[in-house]
């Protein structure tokens, strides 16, 4: 692009993505069970959910369950859908009353019943909701999602739908799960980890990014605030011009 001249974004991000990492080393540090560590992690969920809310965010998307977590032990497996049971039976009618509309986004392959029941039930009961939402990333894998978006359409073009030559990136986007929710404006991940671990890498290509040492139990938030600020400070420029002239990666 030319003729493009970046400035800091002063309105904020509308959309913050959070890997939520560090549950079990909060536990370890403490000498306390890894299950504690993530019951702990649904608390600073709560809180999280509820400061984005009152900071007038749109979106806020959380890495819940990774597909590559069935690799942990069963007992760890099963403390997790727990916890999803959990924090849902808890926190699903307020959520519902304060105007916040719940996606949970993944695979359902290999997902217990009562499982499945119960996203079904969030989905539906915060369906209406516009306020807030509150996207879930659960049993998700970003090359999974990416492989499937491939292979719907692939099925279109067998089936005639749709010509090869008329696939593009928007294409593409409008059969991955995350169809139709706006790219994060922000990623934060907690305790003090360099990586992506499979985790929205279509949708996190002009994202800016925010690896706090903090382990998601202690994240609150004066870390959001801290991690908003910074990033309004940043030149998003989306590969134009930056305000001097250079050109930009």
């Amino acid at each position: 692009m030319t003729g493009f001249m970046a400035s800091p974004d002063a309105s904020g991000p509308k959309h913050i993505a959070i890997i939520m990492d560090g549950n079990g080393r909060w536990a370890k540090q403490r000498g306390l069970p890894r299950q504690l560590g993530h019951e702990r992690g649904v608390e600073a969920l709560r809180r999280t959910v509820e400061s984005c809310r009152n900071l007038d965010l749109e979106h806020l998307t959380v890495f819940s369950f990774s597909s590559e977590n069935w690799k942990r032990p069963a007992e760890e497996v099963s403390s997790l859908f727990a916890l999803l049971r959990l924090y849902v039976s808890q926190d699903l009618n307020k959520l519902a009353k304060d105007g916040v509309r719940v996606r949970v986004l993944g695979s359902r392959q290999g997902l217990p019943d009562d499982i499945l029941s119960l996203i079904e039930m969030a989905e539906e009961k915060t369906s209406h909701n516009t306020r807030f939402q509150l996207n879930i990333a659960f049993n998700y894998g970003s090359r999974d999602e990416i492989v499937e978006a491939a292979k719907a359409l692939a099925s279109d073009v067998e089936a005639g739908r749709m010509n090869a030559e008329e696939i593009d990136s928007n294409a593409f986007a409008s059969r991955l799960w995350f169809a139709g929710i706006p790219d994060p404006d922000l990623l934060i991940r907690t305790s003090g980890e360099f990586r992506l671990s499979n985790f929205l890498l279509w949708q996190i290509a002009y994202s800016e990014m925010m690896f706090l040492d903090c382990l998601w139990p202690d994240f609150s938030e004066t870390e959001l605030i801290n991690s908003i600020s910074a990033y309004k400070s940043r030149e998003r420029r989306f590969g134009g011009l930056t305000v001097d002239g250079l050109q930009s990666e």
